[in-house]
């Protein structure tokens, strides 16, 4: 009798699923526009019938209300579907291109293809847009799919199990359960293409496991995401944006911001108005905010421990909590919190905070908040707050940044005319719409001959032919 290891069990299955979606693959390249629409069609149609239980699970899960399930998880996801069902016809049509004088009597187009094969792998924090969201973009363009889904919030992951199990025969789309043992087999088989969300530090180890198959990948990273306000900004609505913007989700948001950058000569006046802020968002004091509907929770008693690090680090090394710092470790809460007078050898200021933990750094000009931007890895959002065009164009063209928002922030997520993606340490690639679509395709370039011949430039080179190369370079 042959006893298999739990390596063996775990690898068996996902082995004989990624075999039976590879077989699949070149079938569901062939699908036309209307086939690929009405898949996206059924995952439209399950989550409207079952937004009561995406709401129950991810309550469950991490104290997740109800609005902001819809607002982080569902408006932008479902606006993306609605989207991609009204345009991808158009998108699947070959794309003509422009030819150059010098290969008269050619044409040439741009024809989508799929990557084939596609791991999608999901993080935690928006567990259920950032698992569903990369699927609809790679259906679009035609792959299959093998989906993990965080095990750090497995109601979610139960009902994505049961979405894929409900939606799709195994042969187009399979979803397995597990911890990052599952996920290291997953990334041992040779994909055509990895999706995945979650830390820059772990998108190295699929970066480098993609790379023993030479398979694309798409990274969405995070890092660090400064929010700038200079002294022309409007207080009171910036106080309201960024109140709202740290602390929804509990701040468990990669695009949210992550440290303060307020010029002196405001500083005062906006830390004041975010306090009035929260007071009204949250309640005035730590045990209204603990019973607050309206406030999620940290994902797990690790993630609780390590923000509340954060927040002990800073106050021995002479930090000053402004606002909030309470916590109760039996429920994951940690209260809203404001941190002033942050250095950099804090660790709040060295690595992404992914908690309800604002550091303020007061600066007196541009120059000093360029020097605090750029002195760090390229984010993967940049919040500018400011009256002045002169201010934000000065920023913009001396920062580089995933995405950008002027005067309010986050929302960029749910458009679906732009392209969402980090750059180098914040991520690789981008999606949504259209540009999900591209990344998820491969942009196969066809050009057809139509008349004629190069012929004329074929050997031997006598001078007529060298004559005619030269003006072929120099009309090319």
């Amino acid at each position: 009798m042959i006893v298999q290891s739990p390596e063996t069990d775990l690898k068996a299955p996902i082995q004989t699923a990624f075999n039976q979606l590879r077989q699949h693959a070149a079938t569901m390249a062939l699908t036309t526009a209307p086939e690929r629409i009405e898949r996206l069609k059924r995952i439209k149609s399950w989550i409207e019938a079952n937004t009561s239980a995406i709401h129950a699970a991810m309550h469950a899960d991490f104290r997740k209300p109800s609005a902001e399930v819809d607002l982080g998880e569902l408006v932008g996801l479902m606006g993306d579907l609605r989207y991609t069902i009204r345009h991808l016809k158009q998108w699947m049509k070959p794309q003509r291109v422009p030819t150059p004088l010098s290969l008269v009597g050619t044409s040439g187009y741009l024809h989508y293809e799929p990557k084939g094969v596609v791991l999608i792998i999901s993080p935690w924090n928006y567990p259920f847009d950032l698992m569903v969201g990369p699927l609809i973009a790679a259906l679009a363009a035609g792959n299959v799919c093998m989906l993990k889904p965080s095990e750090l919030t497995p109601n979610t992951a139960a009902l994505l199990k049961r979405m894929v199990d409900e939606v799709f025969p195994p042969e187009e789309v399979v979803l397995f359960e597990g911890a990052a043992e599952t996920a290291q087999a997953m990334m041992e088989l040779p994909f055509n293409h990895i999706f995945f969300t979650g830390s820059p530090a772990l998108g190295k180890v699929v970066m480098t496991a993609a790379a023993k198959h030479l398979a694309s990948v798409t990274l969405e990273l995070g890092g660090k995401s400064p929010f700038v306000v200079d002294e022309t900004a409007d207080i009171r609505k910036t106080a309201e944006i960024l109140a709202w913007a740290k602390y929804f989700n509990n701040g468990q948001t990669c695009i949210a911001p992550d440290y303060l950058l307020v010029h002196e000569t405001v500083k005062t006046p906006l830390l004041n108005e975010i306090r009035t802020v929260v007071e009204h968002m949250y309640g005035p004091d730590a045990a209204a905010r603990a019973a607050s509907d309206s406030y999620a929770r940290i994902v797990n008693r690790r993630h609780f421990q390590r923000v509340k690090g954060l927040i002990d680090d800073a106050a021995r090394r002479g930090a000053t909590v402004l606002m909030g710092g309470r916590t109760n470790e039996a429920d994951n809460f940690i209260e809203p919190t404001l941190i002033d007078g942050v250095t950099n050898d804090m660790q709040i200021m060295q690595e992404e905070i992914f908690g309800p933990v604002l550091p303020v750094v007061s600066v007196k000009n541009l120059d000093e908040a360029l020097a605090h931007i750029n002195s760090r890895e390229k984010p993967l959002a940049l919040y500018i707050h400011s009256k002045k065009q002169a201010n934000i164009d000065y920023l913009i063209n001396r920062t580089s940044a995933g995405d950008t928002v002027i005067n309010d922030a986050m929302i960029h997520f749910t458009n679906p005319e732009m392209p969402f993606g980090g750059i180098n340490n914040s991520g690789i690639g981008s999606y949504h719409g259209y540009f999900g679509f591209q990344e998820l395709s491969h942009r196969r370039s066809i050009l057809r001959r139509q008349f004629g011949t190069m012929k004329f430039l074929f050997p031997p080179y006598t001078d007529r032919v060298r004559k005619l190369i030269s003006w072929a370079v120099k009309f090319s």
